[in-house]
């Protein structure tokens, strides 16, 4: 069976359309890539794009769409909720079939290397692919964000990259290049505009804070909706469901007296996690994907 390797590069671009178009033409310019899905938020200012391919083309894809971020975007003029360290934030690589963590990781570090070497921009490896332990945690990497660490990388032996020059690009800044396992990016939507309730609940909800295993959380205030949002990353649908970290949100949420008025997901999502979701709620604790109609159809 040909290995598919998934990968979602995280942009540090919202807003402008024609930014994010051109970068995600770079990514489709490489043969056998194919780009699954592209989602922009101009609250958090930043696009989350999906794409597959072979481990030669989404090498060659990845590196073609760091270079596009790195002539189109320029930190020094970036807004936005989100956190971030790079014009190409996070680079991911996931396995889907055919390939094993292991892969990914050679994957991981053979980019890392070429957009170290060819770009000039510093590489941090994170989860599957770090090469420190404390570097696992995407957090830990991009700590201070893009300010902070054209700084701290100049002083701060903890914060050497693994590739490239210790200094920041002067307008890309650094990249997170890893390998894990599929994610889920979660978010909620409250109807209120205290960015400190969103902020509480996602205190409350998060692994790091004592809460849910697998869940980092965050709150943001959503300008453009007039709503605060607790937006989530589950590293582990399997062990802590969706269907959990949503109702331990409306839980938190109606004891702070706040409605929810919606969530959404950014990017994909794997079927089992969808099918998991619909078990939970219609109490049908059997429900297995392979009862899915067309899943049955394509196998």
């Amino acid at each position: 069976m040909a290995a598919v390797i998934e990968c979602v590069p995280n942009f540090s671009e919202g807003r402008r359309k024609e930014v994010v178009d051109s970068i995600v033409h770079s990514l489709r310019s490489v043969p056998g890539t194919k780009v699954l899905d592209v989602e922009m938020d101009p609250d958090h200012n930043r696009s989350v794009v999906t794409f597959t391919g072979s481990k030669d083309s989404v090498q060659e894809s990845a590196f073609r769409g760091a270079r596009a971020a790195m002539e189109l975007i320029d930190l020094n003029k970036h807004t936005g909720e989100h956190p971030r360290m790079g014009a190409l934030d996070v680079l991911p690589f996931v396995p889907i079939s055919g390939a094993t963590m292991e892969d990914c990781v050679e994957i991981a570090n053979k980019v890392g290397v070429r957009i170290a070497k060819h770009l000039k921009i510093p590489v941090y490896m994170y989860e599957a692919a770090a090469r420190r332990p404390e570097r696992k945690n995407l957090e830990v990497v991009r700590r201070g964000q893009f300010e902070g660490l054209r700084e701290a990388i100049l002083t701060d032996d903890s914060r050497y990259p693994d590739y490239g020059p210790r200094a920041v690009h002067p307008t890309a800044g650094a990249i997170a290049v890893g390998a894990r396992m599929p994610l889920i990016a979660f978010n909620v939507n409250l109807r209120s505009e205290d960015v400190e309730v969103a902020k509480a609940i996602a205190k409350k909800i998060r692994a790091s804070s004592g809460g849910m295993p697998h869940v980092k959380a965050l709150g943001f205030h959503l300008k453009d909706k007039g709503m605060v949002q607790v937006s989530m990353n589950l590293t582990d649908y399997t062990v802590t469901p969706i269907s959990k970290v949503f109702g331990e949100v409306m839980k938190e949420a109606d004891a702070k007296g706040v409605e929810v008025a919606e969530s959404e997901i950014i990017g994909l999502i794997p079927l089992d996690a969808v099918c998991d979701l619909a078990g939970r709620f219609l109490k049908v604790p059997s429900f297995a994907s392979s009862q899915v109609l067309e899943r049955r159809i394509w196998c």
